[in-house]
């Protein structure tokens, strides 16, 4: 049964919880064969109390089993073990990004030797990072000579007539494998998959980042955490709005309009900590001004009320999206929440953004939140969407995120 799921499958990536579902399901039906047995063959006899025993053993067992080896791999992947060589071929801005994405051997297992220039192009770009090998036409002779295990052509980079010629190239190869991608570099933190209608295979992409099952578990972990949070922090939240309708005048909440997954709109709740005329108080601040254009982000900001600054040092202005969480607009951890007008900033990688929903935390807050470059929230974001797994939301939550808010740094 771990043979028919893949579970033996060493070309076949397959993450932490897609593992242990595959195991689940193979320990399942495998008990579900033994009861049909029973039924078919009436002499064949067996204890239920050993059945349902050995259905949950093996599956705790192999899980257990398989969740340690993942932690020994990743353990070894570090140390420059367990990595698979492989070269590119192609150079372009494409190849740039394929390059980003391949070097994070955590999620790639891949190690990136070198790039082949293609043959029936100028060279143009350069890949950070990576060394020239040659060109495309003297792919088998590297491969050969550098025991190559992947090649990944960037599709966009090389002529039809030179990826057909790659492919015959190594085609003699068998320990070889041949890597297309999928020509949309932006798309790179979407789920692909590839759908056959009739013999005709097409790569179909999925608007979700998230396969169902890790959205299930992020959703429970959103909704049972944060409903235990709102019944602790009721009193919290009750002090901090009457703390904040005596400090000034004006509403206790504010509403910013913010883009959520598949590209919603929604208010994104929290504690006031400006003036209500902040606008004409940073007017009269022109340096400020120029300064929040450029990063929306502001260190001294003259609108900012006595209450918002313990409020904003203390990271204790964002727990009103509590109730964008239970609203479902938002996540616990996830990428930043942007405007419409920020979407620029990320140009055609924007459209990962609405793959997951926006979180109260996550990395870039964890990382050094205010004190980072707007680039470096952008990287992170695009890191966090792309490695999503339920293991780095506790990681994030419990592990970074208590820590980032006792230090302060960043928060303003």
């Amino acid at each position: 049964m771990f043979f028919a799921v893949g579970l033996y499958d060493a070309q076949k990536k397959i993450g932490g919880l897609e593992e242990t579902a595959r195991a689940f399901n193979a320990c399942t039906t495998a008990a579900m064969l033994v009861i049909m047995a029973t039924f078919l063959q009436p002499e064949f006899v067996v204890s239920r109390m050993w059945l349902v025993s050995a259905w949950l053993l093996s599956f705790l067992a192999v899980a257990s089993n398989r969740f340690l080896a993942r932690r020994l791999v990743a353990s070894l992947r570090q140390q420059g073990f367990l990595l698979r060589p492989a070269v590119m071929v192609g150079m372009n801005e494409e190849s740039v990004a394929l390059a980003a994405s391949l070097n994070d051997w955590r999620s790639s297992g891949v190690r990136l030797v070198g790039v082949l220039a293609s043959s029936c192009r100028a060279l143009r770009h350069e890949v950070p990072g990576v060394p020239l090998l040659g060109s495309s036409r003297d792919v088998a002779a590297i491969v050969a000579r550098l025991g190559i295990e992947d090649v990944v052509v960037a599709i966009t980079a090389v002529e039809r007539e030179e990826l057909l010629q790659v492919g015959e190239d190594l085609n003699p190869l068998p320990h070889v494998s041949l890597r297309l991608s999928s020509g949309l570099y932006e798309l790179l933190t979407t789920r692909v998959t590839v759908q056959h209608f009739g013999t005709l295979p097409l790569l179909r992409l999925d608007k979700i980042r998230l396969a169902p099952v890790e959205a299930l578990l992020k959703a429970t972990l959103d909704y049972s955490l944060t409903t235990a949070l709102l019944i602790l922090l009721a009193p919290v939240l009750l002090v901090i709005a009457v703390l904040i309708k005596l400090d000034s005048p004006g509403p206790v909440l504010y509403r910013r309009r913010v883009l959520g997954g598949a590209q919603a709109q929604f208010d994104a709740f929290k504690f006031r900590t400006m003036y209500v005329d902040g606008d004409a108080l940073l007017a009269a601040h022109p340096d400020a001004q120029a300064a929040l254009k450029a990063n929306h982000k502001l260190q001294h900001d003259p609108r900012v009320t006595r209450i918002g600054r313990w409020l904003r040092a203390a990271s204790l202005d964002e727990l009103p999206q509590l109730f964008n969480v239970l609203r479902a607009e938002m996540s616990l951890v996830g990428p930043r929440m942007i405007t419409p007008e920020e979407l620029e900033k990320y140009g055609r990688l924007g459209i990962n953004l609405h793959t997951v929903k926006p979180g109260i935390t996550g990395l870039w807050q964890v990382s050094g939140r205010s004190d980072l470059s707007y680039e470096e929230r952008v990287r992170l974001d695009m890191y966090y969407v792309r490695n999503y797994s339920i293991w780095m939301d506790l990681q994030i939550l419990f592990v970074q995120t208590i820590p980032a808010v006792l230090k302060r740094r960043g928060a303003y």
